[in-house]
């Protein structure tokens, strides 16, 4: 029996299951979806949230395991390491007009 109170954003797992995020709260319907990392989604009652046995989870490190396919290029990261020295922006040009003065 499910003690956890259901939160919009909350990370949920039954022991030995998939984890999952509660991403909508219908109190009218009495339903709760859910989505798992893979992207799945469930529609939940009240009545078998509360007959389930889970445990809270921590939301998973990649973020990604819900978009198929998707390119490491598409996550907007660089290979190349990004270092204070390389910044480039309108408060060095500044330092550099006062270090002239």
């Amino acid at each position: 029996m499910s003690e956890l109170a259901v939160v919009i954003g909350g990370w949920y797992q039954a022991p030995g299951g998939q984890i999952f995020e509660v991403v909508a709260l219908d109190p009218d319907e009495q339903s709760i979806d859910i989505q798992y990392f893979d992207g799945e989604v469930e529609e939940l009652d009240f009545d078998t949230w509360e007959e389930m046995v889970l445990e809270e989870a921590q939301p998973p490190e990649d973020w990604t395991g819900a978009f198929d396919e998707i390119e490491r290029d598409d996550l907007g990261y660089s290979d190349t390491a990004m270092r204070p020295e390389n910044w480039s922006g309108a408060l060095g040009a500044l330092d550099a007009m006062e270090s002239e003065d």
